[in-house]
């Protein structure tokens, strides 16, 4: 497998693990009609090149109550791309965003208190060079938060990496009996 292609064997073992991360290796060969051998390797070699990782998602209201708070940025249009990289490395804020619209930016986090926004906003968004105002906008309640809200499409199987698409998943029907957990290694 090329660095930067995925075949159609790649994004079909994507499809399946953006369904169900936990279903099997062997389920997955079963399903495709390959090897264990040959879904572990694709599987390690896409870890490797960061371009699947697992992970834990919880809900974020285990995380004692937060807020989530959404941060619409009024900045200057030719220092968006750099203003987009320093928002991303600060810790408190969990998405960053370029639009086209009201904001040239959005930020989103989750915080347990109103004061701790106050004080990011004050003293460190608004006093990097090239933002010209914030604002807020604070979540009372949630009707739908889907952690697994992009996958890539099939529509175009072997494309590079960087000319992937990006889509709303939507909810599919599951024809396959329960899942077993997926195996170390």
């Amino acid at each position: 497998m090329s660095e930067s292609l995925l075949d159609d064997l790649d994004y079909r073992i994507i499809e399946l693990l953006g369904r169900d991360a936990r279903e099997s290796n062997r389920q997955i060969a079963s399903e495709l009609g390959v090897t264990e051998g040959t879904i572990r390797t694709r599987i390690k070699s896409l870890q490797d090149q960061h371009l699947i990782q697992f992970t834990v998602v919880k809900d974020y209201k285990l995380a004692g109550s937060p807020n989530l708070v959404m941060m619409g940025i009024h900045a200057e249009p030719g220092r968006v791309p750099v203003l987009a990289q320093e928002l991303a490395r600060m810790p408190e804020i969990g998405a960053v965003v370029v639009l086209l619209g009201r904001y040239n930016l959005l930020a989103t986090g989750l915080f347990t208190s109103l004061m701790d926004v106050n004080r990011l906003i004050r003293s460190r968004i608004l006093t990097l060079r090239g933002v010209r105002s914030v604002e807020t906008s604070v979540s009372v309640q949630n009707f739908k938060y889907n952690f697994g809200m992009a996958r890539i499409t099939s529509g175009s199987r072997a494309r590079s990496r960087t000319k992937a698409e990006v889509t709303p998943a939507a909810p599919r029907p599951k024809a396959l009996p329960a899942r077993k957990r997926r195996a170390e290694g």
